[in-house]
This record gives C-alpha cells, structure tokens and sequence, in this order.
C-alpha cells in the first residue's frame, strides 16, 4: 500500500508482483518512485516462491515491477528476508544491501541489476544497515 498524502488515503501497488506478502520494503535513496521488495510465499511459508530469490523493482512507484535475478540464487533458495534486512546507501550509484535468514548478505552497486554475495555464513541477518564515509 502507498499514501501520498501522509497516510489519510491509501492505494494498492502490488502491480505485477507474483504476491502481495513480504516483509522487506525499501526506496532509493535519489530515485523516490524506485522501490525495491522481495516477495515471499505468503504469511506461513516465508520463503521465496519457486526457491527463487529475486529483488523486484518499480520505478513507477510501485505500479510496474521487474525481477532481479543476476547474482542471486535462482533454484533451491528457500530463505526469508525480515523487515529490517534492506537498506540503501546514499552514494550517486546507489547501493541495495539485504540479509537473508540463511546468513547471506547481498549487494548492489547498480541499482539491483546485478547482485553479489558479500558474506554467506552469518547467523540468520535480522537487520541490515549501511553506513557511507565520504
């Protein structure tokens, strides 16, 4: 859901997503119409569905959304990513960060067009936050 009027209404912006369940949900830092969220199953099965994990993007504030695959785990990937998993730094080329349950933190540094792993063997990632020093 999406209120652009400091939440007196609300509209759906599921769009095309595969489902309307999913916990993370987070917006670029310089682009407010680009929103990223990774859907899940559904309330009792919180895992990607298919075992695909796949960051969806909108950049038409939540009305169209695309999959981003490239990097990440395409088969066999049943793991969640919670509330607090994503952040966005502020750097110019805006960077995505997640954590998955299964102890792995991915990263983007276009955007969400191309993923990369940057730690696979924590505890289950609980929060994710991102700090930049310039």
């Amino acid at each position: 859901m999406r209120s652009d009027d400091a939440g007196d209404t609300w509209r759906e912006v599921s769009g095309n997503l595969p489902t309307d369940f999913g916990f993370v949900i987070d917006v670029h830092a310089h682009e407010p119409e680009t929103i990223y969220v990774v859907p899940i199953k559904s309330d009792a099965e919180h895992f990607p569905l298919d075992g695909s994990l796949r960051v969806y993007r909108s950049r038409t504030g939540g009305e169209q959304w695309e999959a981003l695959t490239t990097g990440l785990p395409q088969r066999d990937c049943y793991v969640n990513v919670l509330r607090d998993a994503m952040a966005v730094d502020s750097l110019d080329a805006c960077g995505i960060y997640f954590g998955t349950t299964g102890g792995q933190v991915y990263v983007s540094a276009d955007a969400g067009d191309t993923w990369n792993p940057i730690v696979r063997d924590l505890p289950a990632v609980l929060s994710v936050e991102v700090q930049t020093f310039l």
